[in-house]
């Protein structure tokens, strides 16, 4: 599904009601597509924002089908996976970066921005793989913490900002809080910020925003901006364990990253991705289950009066009123794993939103510690 289609998709959604109205237009998804059914595990994993429904099953065949490509370097296979997301992105294949996963191209980003000790900013808490691979070469990064609404301060990471910045990291829908960045106030940020240092824009939840004009900031990549944009196949496509993604930026820049990169991804991922970017039901399936799953947190929290950040991606923060070191083992009693702790809010918790089943199991545990 292109960036057109998505967002024309999205806007019939929101105009039949929004993602909340479970009954309307995203069950086309279900009624077309029906996955394998995945067995309830002793212990609900709920805790790395998995799509447990993935590999769709033109994925899995494809795979089948090319399984024998399994001997062979990836490298002459990439290039057709290029030309896709180009499409897909509507930028120049020069501008594409194949990874393993998203996480390689940003750790590559951390060692290009972080080696001479590079200064970063970013917010504080966020997803952390980029952040730590630079200090491990002798970056600083400044952590600003998240403001009263657990959003980005974008003032406060300007003012951080110096001569010695040389990458500026914004996780958008940021990890862990699912919050999202106005729109206007992000590209703002981005063009001010981007002469002074180069601006990256962690996406990988981006196909999980409900908003049917919400841009990426791909846009200013189109424009030659000093912009990084990574993406990932580990969520909405449900390929986590195949370690595939991509960066998206200017053909300089672009290129050395793809010098930077240490490990890249498979052939099998790369045929895998291939069949996902041409699964149109499948995605539409993830994205309505992922909102069913939502609701269904939501309603529990709201009963329980547990404070919660509406999200915009596949997983919920929570206020749980009690220190993450203690909810963590008394959830796996009721057989779930929720999210790892996320200093210094040590009282809230992270519950990613798995199948229907597995949500049941959570929200079920949860009332019976709080009830």
């Amino acid at each position: 599904m292109n960036t057109t289609d998505r967002r024309n998709w999205l806007k019939t959604i929101a105009l039949g009601g929004g993602f909340t109205l479970l009954g309307g237009l995203p069950s086309l998804a279900q009624e077309t597509y029906r996955p394998g059914k995945r067995p309830l595990a002793p212990l609900a994993k709920l805790n790395s924002n998995e799509n447990p429904y993935g590999p769709s099953e033109a994925v899995r065949a494809a795979m089948q089908q090319d399984f024998d490509l399994g001997c062979r370097y990836p490298f002459q296979y990439i290039k057709e996976l290029v030309r896709m997301i180009a499409k897909k992105e509507e930028v120049s294949e020069d501008c594409i970066v194949i990874t393993g996963g998203s996480t390689e191209g940003l750790k590559a980003c951390g060692l290009v921005y972080g080696l001479g000790r590079g200064e970063i900013v970013a917010a504080d808490p966020t997803f952390q793989a980029l952040l730590r691979y630079a200090e491990l070469f002798g970056a600083y990064v400044h952590r600003v913490p998240l403001n009263d609404k657990l959003e980005h301060d974008l003032q406060a990471m300007s003012r951080r900002v110096n001569s010695k910045t040389r990458l500026i990291f914004l996780c958008n829908p940021n990890n862990p809080s699912g919050t999202l960045l106005n729109p206007g106030e992000l590209k703002d940020f981005c063009l001010s910020m981007e002469s002074k240092a180069v601006v990256f824009s962690d996406e990988a939840y981006y196909d999980y925003i409900s908003e049917p004009d919400y841009p990426s900031m791909v846009s200013l990549v189109k424009e030659g901006r000093n912009v990084i944009v990574s993406k990932t196949f580990s969520k909405v496509f449900g390929l986590a364990g195949l370690r595939i993604g991509y960066l998206v930026a200017r053909p300089d820049i672009a290129r050395r990253l793809q010098d930077s990169l240490m490990a890249n991804t498979n052939t099998l991922a790369i045929q895998a991705a291939k069949a996902a970017l041409k699964d149109v039901e499948f995605y539409k399936f993830s994205i309505t289950q992922n909102e069913k799953g939502k609701e269904l947190i939501y309603k529990t929290l709201n009963e329980l009066g547990l404070r919660y950040i509406p999200s915009h991606t596949n997983f919920v923060f929570f206020e749980s009123g009690r220190h993450i070191s203690e909810l963590i083992p008394r959830m796996a009693e009721k057989g779930v794993q929720i999210g790892r702790p996320f200093p210094p809010l040590y009282n809230w918790a992270r519950i990613s939103t798995g199948t229907l089943e597995e949500v049941a199991t959570f929200t079920k545990g949860l009332k019976e510690l709080y009830i």
